[in-house]
């Protein structure tokens, strides 16, 4: 009978081969080999666990992942810890650092590599790092007014218009003898409308806008606002057209003029006889009226037979300068002296132009109206009419037409 050969391999055992042998005491031999070679290999890692424990250490085989992974962690949360946080050798200088100190030794000559960590001329390269301060100061353009309200007579209304009675006529009384019958007479009157006129705007400012400035942009809305209507009604005080404007001094019908005589050199002479074409009672409380262009050629200007100057300067603190003897107010919306236009006004403007205030200028915040955009929207409105109520306190002088 043939019998098929064991081979058990393993550390320490014994090959057992043969056609001849006992298979159950095969079986035995390969047992005993078996558990011989696990008692030694259960010794000798009972030596080595005794030989670690010895010195105080516990074992880390080199292939375990669980040890090469804790490994890992460690340096990473030691990395972490560091001063600098972002992963370099304690004590080195920052990439920033090395860059400035190069800067500061080389100048404009250190490499270009370590400058462009400085540049802030390009926002996507550092710039947007570097904000500009934002300064609490406004730089604003002049508004220049006309001052007609410092000169004229204010008042103020509850009414849409105001009506002053105006007397046309005198009596007519008449020398008469001893006997002789009186006659009647009646005096005319008329009346003289100012009606009130309206300007109005309105301005849309975003919620955070008006939120972030903190008060600063509202603020800044309204002063727009007051310097544009002042300047509105400024001008309309001078040329308004009394249809949806005030009527303007030189828009009004009924002012006398005088014939400068020629289309841009101003005439000494006719500023003279402007001057005492009015009667002696407005005279007495006029005010000369022109722009700084026109000014400036009125001081130039001289007399013809003693070559004096007829403009006189203030040598006082608060006095205007004089010209012919009356002050001078200069008004920016007076046209200049030029052909066919009336640069210079003269008389009791007091007495002569009256201005009507319905309302004070009125501001109403709108945040509802545009609520869904964010926007806030500021209502903005002035009520105020004028006219020439006496246009004989007034004359002007008319350049000649080229």
């Amino acid at each position: 009978m043939k019998h098929t050969c064991l081979h058990v391999l393993a550390p320490g055992a014994v090959e057992l081969k043969g056609d001849n042998d006992d298979p159950s005491e095969v079986v035995t031999k390969a047992l005993d080999a078996l558990t011989k070679t696990v008692t030694d290999g259960q010794k000798s890692l009972g030596d080595r666990i005794a030989a670690l424990e010895g010195k105080g250490t516990t074992p880390e085989p080199k292939d375990d992942p669980v040890s090469k992974l804790t490994e890992r962690l460690d340096k990473l949360e030691a990395k972490g810890n560091r001063p600098n946080g972002n992963g370099e050798t304690e004590g080195e200088p920052s990439t920033e650092q090395k860059a400035f100190a190069a800067y500061l030794r080389q100048g404009d000559r250190a490499p270009e590599a370590e400058l462009k960590v400085l540049t802030v001329s390009s926002d996507t390269q550092g710039g947007y790092l570097a904000p500009t301060e934002m300064s609490g100061e406004f730089i604003r353009d002049l508004v220049e007014f006309s001052p007609i309200r410092t000169l004229a007579t204010v008042r103020t209304t509850t009414a849409p218009a105001v009506s002053y009675p105006k007397r046309t006529g005198i009596t007519n009384a008449k020398w008469k003898g001893e006997t002789q019958p009186q006659e009647g007479s009646e005096p005319s009157f008329g009346q003289v409308e100012i009606p009130i006129r309206e300007v109005n705007t309105f301005v849309d400012v975003s919620n955070q806008l008006l939120a972030d400035s903190g008060g600063t942009a509202e603020a800044e809305i309204r002063l727009s606002l007051a310097e544009d209507f002042g300047q509105k009604e400024g001008l309309a005080f001078v040329s308004g057209n009394g249809v949806l404007e005030p009527e303007g001094l030189l828009s009004a019908t009924g002012i006398a003029e005088t014939l400068n005589g020629h289309a841009t050199n101003l005439s000494a002479d006719q500023l003279i006889a402007l001057m005492y074409a009015l009667p002696a009672a407005y005279r007495s409380r006029g005010t000369w009226l022109m722009n700084g262009g026109t000014l400036a050629k009125v001081r130039t200007l001289k007399d013809g037979n003693t070559g004096v100057y007829l403009w006189q300067p203030s040598y006082q603190a608060g006095q205007p300068e004089m010209l012919l003897g009356r002050p001078v107010v200069e008004a920016v919306d007076l046209p200049d002296a030029t052909s066919g236009k009336f640069p210079i006004l003269f008389g009791d403007f007091a007495t002569a132009y009256r201005i009507v205030d319905r309302l004070a200028l009125s501001i109403f915040v709108n945040p509802y109206i545009r609520a869904t955009d964010g926007i806030t929207r500021i209502h903005a409105t002035r009520r105020t009419g004028a006219g020439v109520v006496q246009a004989r306190a007034l004359r002007k002088l008319k350049m000649a037409t080229s």
